[in-house]
C-alpha cells in the first residue's frame, strides 16, 4: 500500500527504460533472428492454452476517500481509530515483552484468524494467518456469518496459545505455537465446553483456565439472551479437564434487567483482584463490555457498580460521524504498567446501517477505585487519539487506518495477505505468472454454499474506488468474471462482463437483496460493447459514497470512465439488511455457470 496516483495498469506494474528494453530486444533479434518471433508466438501460445479456461486480472487498486480523515489535523503524537480499519471484529491481544500480538475473528472467510504484530498498539503488521491449512480449518457448506468466533490469543512459557470455536462445525478448540509467524498445530478439540467464545487464563500457581459463554443454569432460559461465563481448570499438557465447573456469571451485571447475550469473556489478574470482562447487550447497537472482580479465579465476582465500562448506547443517534456498537474487549498491560484496550466498533453511514461490518478500536484504560474504565459518562470513542507511551517505533508497514492506498500488481510469487477466500479451497483454481492471477472459471458461483472462485479483501472505508482490469475468453452465455462487493450469498453488487447471444460482450451489474425478486440475484444495468472482442481486457471500477455505490467500465487505460450505473443503492450490503456479522468484501470473481441457474 502506498499514496500514488494510479490511474492505469503501466503506473502499476511499473516504467522499464525504454531505451534499454529496445536495445535488448535489437540485440535478441540479431542473434536469434526469426528463432526468436516463433519461440515467442510459440511461448505465447502455450501460456494461452495452459491459461484458456482461467480469467486474468491484471492489477487491482483500492482507495480510502472518508471525509471525516480529510477534514482531521493529526500530529505525530496521536493515531487515527479504528486501527484495523473494515471487517476486523472480536479483538483479543496479548504482549510479550516489547511486542504486542492481535487477532480476530473471520467467520467463514478463509485463511481464517489473521494475526498482527506491532511495537507501538497503533501500527500493525499482518504477519500470519493462525488457520491456515484446510487440514487445520473445515468451513465447507457453512453460512458467511458461521465459521471462527471471537478468538483469544495468550502467551504462556515460550508458547502462544489461540482458544476459538467454529460455529456450525466441530465446536471450540485450542491450537499452539512458539513461532506466531509460522505455522500453528492442528486443532485440540474441546469437546466438553458447552458455548462459545472460550478464553485462556494463566494463574500465577501454574494452573490453566478456560472460562467461556454457555447456556443458562439447567439449561433453561428465562428470556431471550439468557446465557452464563464458565469457568473450568485445565492441563494442557494431558489435555484433560481439572474439578468441577464453577459459573461466574449468571444473565450479566443484574439478572433482574433481563441482560442479553452476556459473552466474550477474559480474565486478567491485577493488584490480587481477578478481573472478568465481558461483552453485554448483544453485537448491535446496544452493545456494551462490563466488569465483576474476585479475589478468586473462580469467583464468586461482584458486578462493578456503574456498568458499562465501555458502550456508545446512550448517544444521540444522530450525531456527526458516530461510532456506534462498541464492546467484545480485551485488555493489555505495557511495560510501564499502564493498560490499554482494543473493541470492535461500527461506523454507520445512516440509520445504524454500516457496509464496513465490526472494525478495532484502540482506547487507553482509565482505572478508577480499582475498576477498569474505557468510556464513561457520555464520552465518545475518538476517531483521533494521543499515542500510547511507547519507546519502541513500528516497523515500516501497510496502514490499516485513516484514508490510505492499496495496489497489488500480481508481481509476487504468492497471494498478499489481505486476500482472502470465501471457505475452505480444496483445489488450487488461481495461479500468479508473469504479473497476472490467473483464476479458474469453474462451475461454482457466488451465490451457493460452495468455494467460488472467488479472492477478495476489505471494504475499509466508507467511501471509497476499488478497480481492476479481467482478460477472459468468455465460453458461452452461462460464464462471468468481473468484480463484486460481496456481504453474503443474498445480498452483493457484482458489476462483470458476460457473452451475449449473438457472441458479443456485454457488461452488466447484478444486484442480490435477500427476498426481493424471490430471493434471486437480478441485472440492474446492461450494455453491450461494440468492437470489443472476447480476449480483450475490461477495466471495472466501484465507488462508493456511504450508502450508495457507482459502477463503471473502460475497454482501455487511455479512456476515460464510462458510466454503467450510478447511485444503486446498496444498502443490502449493511449488517441492518442483510443479518450476520461481516463486513463487505470488494474482490475478483469468475465462474462458468453463474448464469446457468
Amino acid at each position: 500500500m502506498k499514496n500514488a496516483d494510479t490511474s492505469g495498469k503501466e503506473s502499476l506494474k511499473g516504467r522499464r527504460k525504454p531505451w534499454k528494453r529496445y536495445l535488448g530486444l535489437v540485440l535478441l533479434m540479431a542473434t536469434f533472428g526469426i528463432t526468436l518471433t516463433m519461440s515467442s508466438c510459440s511461448t505465447q501460445n502455450s501460456k494461452s492454452n495452459q491459461y484458456e479456461k482461467y480469467a486474468a486480472f491484471e492489477w487491482f487498486r483500492y482507495e480510502g476517500k472518508d471525509t471525516v480523515y480529510q477534514n482531521i489535523d493529526k500530529n505525530e503524537d496521536e493515531y487515527y481509530n479504528p486501527v484495523l480499519a473494515g471487517f476486523y471484529p472480536d479483538p483479543s491481544i496479548c504482549r510479550v515483552e516489547d511486542d504486542f500480538y492481535m487477532i480476530n475473528s473471520t467467520f467463514s472467510f478463509y485463511p481464517g484468524i489473521p494475526i498482527f504484530h506491532s511495537k507501538d498498539l497503533v501500527n500493525w503488521e499482518q504477519i500470519g494467518y493462525v488457520m491456515s491449512r484446510p487440514s487445520q480449518l473445515d468451513l465447507d457448506s457453512l453460512a458467511v456469518s458461521q465459521g471462527i468466533f471471537a478468538p483469544t490469543i495468550r502467551y504462556h512459557n515460550g508458547t502462544f496459545y489461540v482458544i476459538c470455536t467454529v460455529v456450525g462445525g466441530k465446536g471450540n478448540f485450542y491450537v499452539k505455537t512458539e513461532n506466531p509467524e509460522g505455522q500453528w498445530s492442528d486443532p485440540v478439540w474441546l469437546e466438553e465446553i458447552r458455548g462459545i467464545d472460550p478464553s485462556l487464563f494463566f494463574a500465577d500457581n501454574g494452573n490453566t483456565y478456560i472460562v467461556h459463554n454457555a447456556p443458562p443454569p439447567d439449561g433453561e432460559p428465562l428470556y431471550d439472551g439468557h446465557r452464563t461465563i464458565r469457568i473450568r481448570q485445565y492441563d494442557l499438557e494431558s489435555d484433560e479437564y481439572i474439578g468441577e465447573e464453577h459459573i461466574l456469571v449468571n444473565g450479566g451485571v443484574d439478572i433482574s434487567k433481563e441482560p442479553a447475550w452476556i459473552e466474550g469473556p477474559h480474565i486478567h489478574k491485577k493488584d490480587g483482584y481477578y478481573y472478568l470482562i465481558a461483552a453485554e447487550g448483544g453485537t448491535g447497537k446496544n452493545h456494551s463490555e462490563v466488569v465483576f472482580r474476585s479475589r478468586s479465579v473462580t469467583g464468586p465476582y461482584e458486578p462493578w457498580s456503574k456498568n458499562p465500562i465501555l458502550t456508545q448506547r446512550h448517544l444521540d443517534p444522530s450525531r456527526k460521524n458516530p461510532v456506534t456498537s462498541t464492546g467484545h474487549a480485551d485488555i493489555v498491560k505495557l511495560p510501564n504498567g499502564k493498560w490499554w484496550s482494543v473493541f470492535l466498533g461500527c461506523r454507520p453511514y445512516e440509520d445504524d446501517m454500516y457496509n464496513t461490518g465490526r472494525e478495532t478500536f484502540l482506547m487507553p484504560v482509565e482505572w478508577k477505585n480499582g475498576w477498569p474504565v474505557i468510556t464513561s459518562g457520555k464520552e465518545k470513542v475518538p476517531y483521533v487519539h494521543k499515542k500510547p507511551e511507547l519507546q519502541a517505533k513500528s516497523l515500516d508497514a501497510n496502514p490499516h487506518n485513516g484514508n490510505f492506498v492499496m495496489e497489488d500488481s500480481f508481481n509476487d510469487s504468492t497471494l498478499a495477505l489481505y486476500w482472502n477466500f470465501l471457505r475452505t479451497p480444496r483445489e488450487n483454481w488461481y495461479r500468479l505468472d508473469d504479473g497476472q492471477l490467473y483464476i479458474q472459471s469453474r462451475k461454482e458461483s457466488i451465490f451457493e454454499r460452495v468455494n467460488p472462485s472467488f479472492i477478495g479483501k476489505r471494504q475499509q472505508h466508507l467511501n471509497f474506488g476499488a478497480s481492476t482490469a479481467v482478460k477472459h475468453q468468455l465460453p458461452d452465455t452461462s460464464a462471468t468474471a468481473g468484480m463484486i462487493a460481496f456481504q453474503n450469498e443474498q445480498h452483493y453488487l457484482l458489476v462483470g462482463m458476460k457473452k451475449t447471444g449473438d457472441q458479443q460482450v456485454a457488461v452488466y451489474v447484478e444486484k442480490a437483496s435477500g427476498e426481493k425478486n424471490n430471493g434471486k440475484p437480478f441485472t440492474i444495468a446492461h450494455k453491450k460493447l461494440e468492437d470489443v472482442s472476447s480476449d480483450q481486457s475490461v477495466i471495472f471500477k466501484i465507488e462508493g459514497k456511504g450508502r450508495y455505490y457507482s459502477f463503471y467500465y473502460k475497454t482501455q487505460e487511455k479512456n476515460n470512465w464510462n458510466l454503467l450505473i450510478g447511485h444503486v443503492d446498496a444498502s443490502n450490503l449493511s449488517t441492518k439488511v442483510a443479518g450476520g456479522f461481516v463486513g463487505t468484501y470488494l474482490g475478483m470473481y469468475v465462474s462458468r455457470e453463474h448464469f446457468n441457474r
